[in-house]
C-alpha cells in the first residue's frame, strides 16, 4: 500500500491526498460526527460561550437497560459511578451522555495520570504570580489585583461550587493515579466541601472572594475560604482495571461494568452516529470486526471509523485499509 499511487474508482472523491507530489487545491472532506469541534459560524465569530461549544446534535448513547438502572441508582443516591470495561467501550462518553440528556451543562474533566494529586483537582494558587504583581500603587493610581485573580478551581473544585443543579464530573482513568489517590478523594466525596487556606486566612473584610473556575471564563464566589456544594455532582469515574481500589473507596461508589457490544448493539451504535443507510453497507464490516475482536483487543470506534470510510468511498479489504483501521490496541497482548 505505502508505495502505490495507482488510480482507482474511489479516487474521484475519497483520495484527496494522492502522493504524487502535484500541488492542488481540494475540498477537505467533512469530519466524522465524533471528530467535529465547534461550528463554522463559531469560527467566524470567535464565539466560545457554553452554548456554542455544544454540538448541534448529540447521537443517543446506546446502552443496556440494566446499565441505565445503575446510572439512575447513582443519581438517586448521590453516589459516584465507578465505570469499568475494555478501552473503547464507551466509558468516557457516558459522562457526556448524562450531561446532555439531563441538560447539566459542559462536563468537567479530570484526566488522571501518575502525577495527579487531589490538590490540582480542587484548586491551584499562583503564589509566584501574585508576588510578581504585588507592590504599591503605580503612578497612575493602579493597585495590584486581589488574591482572587491567582486562584483557579480545578474540575473537582468547580463541581462542588454551590448551584441549583449539579454538574457532571468525569474522573478519567483513576486507576492510572497514585495508589493513595482514591483514599484522598474519600473525605471530599463524603463531606462535599473543601477549604482554600489562602482565602480562609484573610481578614473578615475579605470574606467573599471571586475566583476563577475550570469553565471557560467562569468565576465563582468563595466565602471564608470554603467551597461547599448544595448539589453533589454527578461523578463518573472510569477505570481500565489496571489495579483494584480500596474497599472503603468502592463502598462509596456504585460499580458499572460496560460489556463489549454484540452485533445488534453495534448496529444501533452505527445507526445513531451515521444513519440507517450506514447499517446497510456495514454488514461485512461488522462480521469482520466481531471475528477480529475474538483474536485481539478492538474498540467500537474503530468499527465506526471503518463504516465512515466505506460511506465515503474507500475500498476496505481484509489485507489493506481494513487491517489498518482495525489494528490491535494492545500489541503485546
Amino acid at each position: 500500500m505505502a508505495g502505490s499511487t495507482a488510480a482507482g474508482p474511489e479516487d474521484s472523491g475519497w483520495r484527496v491526498f494522492r502522493g504524487d507530489g502535484e500541488r492542488r487545491t481540494v475540498e477537505i472532506p467533512q469530519a466524522p460526527p465524533w471528530r467535529r469541534f465547534g461550528t463554522d459560524d463559531e469560527d467566524a465569530r470567535g464565539d466560545t460561550s457554553d452554548e456554542s461549544v455544544r454540538p448541534p446534535q448529540t447521537p443517543p448513547y446506546v446502552i443496556e437497560r440494566d446499565a441505565v438502572d445503575v446510572i439512575n441508582a447513582a443519581l438517586h443516591l448521590r453516589r459516584p459511578l465507578l465505570v469499568t470495561g475494555r478501552p473503547g467501550v464507551g466509558k468516557t462518553s457516558l459522562a457526556e451522555a448524562i450531561a446532555h440528556e439531563l441538560d447539566l451543562g459542559e462536563v468537567l474533566r479530570w484526566p488522571v495520570n501518575s502525577r495527579s494529586t487531589l490538590q490540582e483537582a480542587l484548586y491551584r494558587y499562583d503564589a509566584i504570580g501574585r508576588l510578581q504583581e504585588s507592590g504599591p500603587p503605580t503612578a497612575d493610581g493602579q493597585v495590584a489585583p486581589g488574591i482572587g485573580k491567582y486562584v483557579r478551581l480545578g474540575a473537582l473544585g468547580t463541581a462542588l461550587v454551590p448551584a441549583a443543579r449539579p454538574r457532571v464530573l468525569l474522573v478519567d482513568e483513576l486507576d492510572k493515579g497514585d495508589v493513595d489517590l482514591p483514599n484522598d478523594l474519600l473525605t471530599v466525596f463524603e463531606e462535599g466541601f473543601f477549604e482554600i487556606p489562602e482565602l480562609s486566612r484573610l481578614p473578615e473584610s475579605q470574606s467573599d472572594i471571586d475566583v476563577f473556575t475550570a469553565d471557560r471564563g467562569g468565576q465563582a464566589r468563595v466565602r471564608r475560604g470554603f467551597v461547599r456544594c448544595t448539589q453533589f455532582p454527578v461523578v463518573v469515574i472510569t477505570s481500565n482495571g489496571e489495579r483494584d481500589f480500596p474497599p472503603a473507596f468502592r463502598r462509596r461508589c456504585l460499580p458499572l461494568h460496560l460489556e463489549d457490544p454484540r452485533e445488534e448493539r453495534l448496529k444501533e451504535i452505527i445507526r445513531s452516529h451515521l444513519g440507517e443507510e450506514a447499517v446497510v453497507v456495514a454488514n461485512d464490516l461488522i462480521d469482520a470486526f466481531l471475528k477480529e475482536r475474538t483474536l485481539k483487543e478492538l474498540a467500537t470506534d474503530q468499527l465506526l471509523n471503518a463504516v465512515f470510510l466505506r460511506k465515503g468511498g474507500a475500498r476496505l479489504d481484509p489485507e489493506g485499509l481494513l487491517r489498518t483501521v482495525l489494528h490491535q490496541l494492545n500489541p503485546g497482548g
